[in-house]
């Protein structure tokens, strides 16, 4: 029997919902992400040697979206929530602040005390191609419709868009790519964002996509569409990961997904393992390389019988799990679904003492706990909104440091068996290994 619910609940319950339906809130301005804390020191510059092709205070962003056009005007199309069984891809340009110069934009991404926000502006977007719809039909007989798992190489979007992606590979010496998926009650524009300024941090390098996929729009069940939608889109993100590792210019792809967006790319993963381990070297054709799980919003059980029973690691190079028992909009998912643990707000609890002697010796798969107290009010964007968990971002991604170590990022043991992040970390005294230095003071 369902255990009643108690008035306090029901009003932490309207309270974090109310909050939720706030965090993508029409017509909000949206600014450039603090300077991670590791930026600040002296020896370490992303923006050094950043192709002049790329210096300026506008970013161009590929994007993948399964979601329904509402507007379709040359430059300036927009995305809703609704889903749409072709997936388009495009271009959308951003601006980070007003007439600003690269070298006032590069003190600013130096600069822990920023004189003004820089707000981001969407100021173009472009529709560069369609794939087929799918399923190709809906009537399904003894003589129709065998669809293929992939969109032909042959076809013309997919020539396309191996086009345009060979083409911004080119102007940057990191061939590969870092796409990101968004998680509940994020717009089209959101997503653009996130991945526009996690790339500029990122030394602009490799080559920035968005993944937008058709989330909930608020509304009391608007978090049971987003879990659909999820399952919706499933298809379309695995065909897109294979569309990428089939473009011969890219070496490595990085996967960045954050709350409800973690259920859909650690799915994804997991199908193309399971659909190439049995054949050697299918695997290394995806060319999975680290994957960002942030406030990962997916039933922790489900999510060690799908992808631990399964072994899901060996298809990637290494995996960072953030997690913060400060997240609040992970407790509402929780409570939300019954009291299960989410796998972003993890207690160490949740595994024997075997495990937890397995997860501190193994670089594979890393959990962080992100304990610095600046999380804000909901306290679920932190990934990129805290500068010293940005900043363990940047040395996992741009960098490509193990956790722990002299030659690795600066994290601890924590008594709970997990890696710990500090307030102020990495801290003024820690220095990034000269061997692993690729930045110009």
């Amino acid at each position: 029997m369902m255990k009643p619910v108690k008035k306090n609940d029901w009003v932490l319950f309207f309270l974090v919902f109310c909050l939720l339906l706030t965090l993508a809130g029409c017509g909000s301005k949206t600014y450039l992400m603090p300077t991670p804390n590791v930026y600040t020191h002296p020896d370490l510059n992303p923006f050094a040697d950043v192709p002049p092709v790329l210096q300026s205070n506008k970013v161009s962003v590929l994007y993948v979206t399964d979601r329904v056009p509402t507007k379709q005007t040359p430059g300036h199309w927009e995305y809703g929530y609704e889903r749409s069984r072709s997936v388009a891809f495009g271009e959308a340009q951003v601006q980070i602040g007003d007439n600003l110069s690269w070298d006032a934009l590069v003190q600013a991404g130096r600069s822990q005390n920023r004189k003004d926000k820089l707000e981001l502006k969407r100021v173009f977007t472009n529709e560069l191609g369609r794939f087929n719809p799918t399923p190709s039909a809906r009537v399904i007989s003894d003589t129709t419709l065998a669809v293929p798992d992939t969109e032909p190489p042959t076809s013309e979007a997919a020539r396309r868009f191996t086009e345009e992606l060979t083409a911004r590979l080119a102007v940057t010496p990191r061939k590969e790519v870092f796409l990101y998926v968004h998680g509940f009650h994020n717009t089209f524009e959101n997503s653009v964002f996130t991945i526009a300024e996690l790339w500029h941090f990122l030394g602009r390098e490799g080559v920035p996509l968005a993944y937008s996929w058709p989330c909930g729009e608020g509304g009391a069940f608007s978090y049971l569409y987003t879990i659909s939608s999820g399952q919706f889109t499933n298809f379309h993100l695995k065909r897109t990961l294979r569309l990428i590792a089939d473009c011969p210019a890219v070496e490595k792809i990085h996967i960045i997904a954050h709350s409800r967006g973690t259920d859909g790319a650690i799915t994804a993963v997991r199908d193309l393992w399971l659909e190439t381990r049995g054949t050697p070297g299918e695997t290394a054709k995806l060319k999975l390389g680290t994957c960002v799980w942030a406030a990962a919003d997916i039933d922790m059980e489900v999510d060690e019988q799908w992808n631990i029973t399964e072994r899901v690691d060996g298809a990637v190079e290494a995996a960072a799990i953030y997690i913060s028992h400060e997240d609040r909009a992970l407790a509402f998912a929780t409570w939300l679904m019954g009291g299960k643990m989410r796998l972003g707000d993890v207690k160490p609890g949740f595994f024997t003492k075997e495990e937890m002697d397995v997860l501190q010796s193994s670089q594979k798969v890393q959990i962080i706990d992100a304990r610095t107290g600046h999380h804000g009010l909901i306290g679920h964007n932190y990934f990129h909104h805290d500068p010293a968990v940005s900043s363990d971002l940047m040395l996992f991604l741009r960098y490509d440091l193990p956790a722990g170590g002299d030659q690795g990022r600066p994290l601890r043991v924590h008594e709970n068996g997990f890696w710990l992040l500090h307030d102020k970390y990495p801290g003024s005294t820690w220095k990034l290994p000269m061997t692993q230095n690729p930045d110009k003071k």
